[in-house]
């Protein structure tokens, strides 16, 4: 029987996609070994310091997981050897217990200069997650939007460097989706009022601004530019956001998803606003919102979309107020809600409440 070919093996194994078998069919001789790595689209590395070891054998790789330290010397080896990719994801990952917070954890053995050979050598890159990569900046951001022109993905989560010159760049691209800025402390209002004035204000689906403590009204306003946003967290952003801020942000007719949590200066006036004009409302958190009252609840009691209202540490809302609510939602089939309210609220309201929907006391 004469032996099977490289192309006529690729395709076979281009249609094996658990991992298992895999790994046993490279195991068969040295082609099927090398054909393998060959056709291998995808790869999750746990070890970076065996990398130059094993990497060349996966040179058409499309996504790639690094969750470990690396540092730039690494990363441009991985740019070399795979230039097809697509996905890149080095979102930092502790892996040993940490004290109270593994956000504030970061790594700066990683910084713009591996950031820029990536984006000089994998022009094709989609998507890049950089979370706890402390030692990113600007940048490399720049260099990013420079060179790859279809990233619709991107996280800077805790990215402590990061500021409004990266947002400036940030504006120019259009084809960005999704964008994670949560924990960016230095990114103000300049930085939201660029990002809302390019281009991408006519892509950005997804936005997470979350415990970026330095934007006040004057930058979330500019917000209601973006007209495809679907998904916004504004979460512990600071008292700096009132209902100035949060009625603006209810112009985006096409919001599915809200975060307003722990923003102690926003009041029934914004749920108000949001209720009568984002009709396509699935998911809102207004958690910790210390001057929501049952007024404001009571006007998403009509609402035909929304299906999980997370109320925890609300301190103003009466069980009247949320009974009606619950029962009123055609569509709710969850809620977070606080759980000292649990004895102000009848066991057959509770129960009708519970028919409809599921409900979690915090």
């Amino acid at each position: 029987m004469e032996a099977i070919g490289d192309d006529e093996l690729g395709m076979v194994l281009k249609r094996i996609n658990n991992k298992s078998d895999r790994i046993s069919c490279s195991q068969v001789c040295k082609q099927w070994l090398r054909v393998e790595g060959l056709t291998r689209t995808q790869l999750k590395v746990l070890d970076p310091s065996l990398l130059h070891g094993f990497l060349p054998r996966f040179p058409n790789l499309v996504a790639l997981e690094l969750g470990k330290v690396l540092p730039d010397v690494d990363l441009e080896f991985v740019a070399e050897t795979c230039p097809n990719l697509q996905i890149l994801n080095l979102n930092f990952r502790q892996t040993c217990p940490v004290s109270d917070s593994t956000e504030e954890i970061g790594y700066d053995d990683l910084t713009d200069d591996g950031i820029c050979s990536v984006a000089v050598r994998c022009k094709g890159l989609k998507k890049l997650y950089l979370r706890r990569r402390k030692g990113i900046g600007n940048a490399g951001v720049i260099s990013l939007i420079k060179h790859c022109t279809d990233i619709t993905h991107l996280d800077l989560s805790w990215c402590s460097r990061i500021t409004d010159g990266a947002l400036e760049s940030l504006k120019s691209t259009s084809s960005l989706q999704s964008l994670n800025l949560h924990g960016c402390s230095l990114i103000t209002d300049w930085g939201l009022a660029s990002l809302a004035t390019g281009s991408s204000a006519r892509t950005l689906k997804k936005l997470d601004l979350s415990e970026c403590d330095q934007i006040s009204d004057t930058g979330v306003v500019f917000l209601q530019q973006l007209c495809c946003l679907e998904e916004l967290s504004l979460a512990e952003c600071g008292p700096k956001i009132t209902d100035a801020g949060g009625v603006s942000i209810s112009a985006i007719c096409g919001l599915k998803s809200i975060d307003f949590s722990w923003l102690i200066n926003i009041s029934d006036a914004t749920f108000l606003s949001l209720a009568n004009n984002c009709n396509h409302l699935v998911w809102l958190n207004i958690t910790g919102c210390e001057l929501a009252t049952s007024a404001g609840l009571r006007s998403f009691a009509t609402h035909k979309s929304l299906e999980v209202l997370i109320a925890a540490s609300c301190y103003s809302l009466s069980a009247d107020g949320i009974e009606h609510t619950l029962l009123g939602c055609s569509k709710l089939r969850y809620a977070v809600l606080d759980k000292r309210l649990r004895g102000w609220i009848s066991g057959d309201a509770i129960a009708n409440v519970s028919a409809l929907c599921r409900i979690e006391w915090r």
